[in-house]
């Protein structure tokens, strides 16, 4: 069934995005060529890796390259993630210096070396820490800020609404969650159930602030659902997005259309993996690129028929050659 109405624009504060279908941060995952990739297939805003405000306030390289936009980035969102208000504060002009359109602030990654920190998802035990990150960056920027959380740290601490007003009230401009505690990690079901009344909450006590949902988002058909289900104003692609960029343009065309795009073909694929190798190659050291990419092929090849034995050469791949000659096999 068609309804378009469930792909629209969005505007967080000051800025106004095209649409509805973001790319999620991912660690390890969305560098440079995969964000490029994403938002050549469709994705109306990406996010950079998170990124450590130590860092930023240390002026570290690896730190700095994470805050780099691609070329075809006309919007860009920085997630950080930090523990304490300190390393913000001093780090806050340089973070600034990499002109970021929306900055969002990390509470819900569940990785233990990040939640032992105290950041992460541990900031839903805390959440007068994340208070004072929002409040520092909305009284000191025009720039928005988003939150991205989970709905708790386990099921008998589940303080997503509270989290939230708290977030909304000290200057959010967008709320993202992520449908599961962090002990439930990424396992089982996501919770959409609390969306539905995350959304039902902001939407009658905070006017036009959007809402944006993930979890178990892996097909188009999953997007329209979320949509329809929980009343969110936008989808965050993350694990479903790994491996198929083509999932924004897939769901946009569900959204506006009510039909589903075929699946994307083999040779589809097989062109998308090279491309994103040309592009790693272009923005890393090669032998780091040839080794990064590995993990993105077992994505891009996943539920491919008579795949496996591509996949041991591509985890041994030390070239461009070695690649071409083992994506080679799937057309044979």
């Amino acid at each position: 069934m068609r309804d378009s109405s469930l792909y629209h624009p969005i505007k967080i504060k000051n800025v106004q995005i095209e649409g509805n279908l973001f790319l999620a941060p991912l660690a390890g995952y969305t560098d440079i060529p995969f964000r490029t990739l994403c938002l050549k297939h469709g994705a109306n805003l990406t996010t950079s890796e998170m990124v450590s405000t130590e860092g930023i306030a240390r002026n570290n390289r690896k730190t700095t390259d994470l805050m780099t936009r691609a070329e075809n980035e006309k919007l860009f969102a920085i997630q950080i993630f930090t523990d304490n208000l300190d390393s913000l504060q001093r780090g806050f002009e340089n973070l600034l210096a990499a002109n970021p359109t929306i900055i969002d602030i990390n509470c819900g990654c569940p990785v233990p070396k990040v939640t032992k920190t105290g950041a992460g998802s541990a900031l839903m035990k805390t959440p007068e820490k994340m208070a004072s990150f929002v409040k520092f960056i909305s009284d000191n920027t025009d720039i928005p800020v988003s939150v991205k959380f989970r709905t708790g740290w386990d099921l008998e601490n589940e303080n997503y609404l509270d989290f939230a007003k708290l977030a909304l009230d000290n200057g959010a401009s967008s709320l993202c969650m992520h449908a599961r505690t962090k002990t439930q990690g990424y396992m089982p079901t996501a919770n959409w159930d609390r969306l539905e009344k995350l959304t039902d909450m902001v939407h009658k006590k905070y006017e036009g602030i959007p809402v944006f949902g993930s979890g178990d988002l892996f097909e188009p058909k999953d997007g329209l659902n979320m949509l329809k289900q929980t009343n969110v104003d936008g989808l965050m692609f993350a694990r479903g997005a790994i491996g198929n960029p083509f999932i924004f343009d897939q769901t946009k065309h569900l959204l506006l259309t009510g039909e589903d795009i075929y699946p994307s073909s083999v040779q589809d694929r097989v062109e998308l993996i090279q491309e994103q190798l040309d592009l790693m190659c272009k923005y890393k050291r090669e032998d780091l690129a040839f080794r990064e990419m590995r993990k993105h092929c077992c994505a891009y090849l996943k539920g491919i028929r008579g795949s496996s034995k591509v996949k041991q050469l591509l985890m041994k791949a030390e070239s461009k050659n070695d690649y071409i000659e083992a994506l080679s096999l799937l057309s044979e």
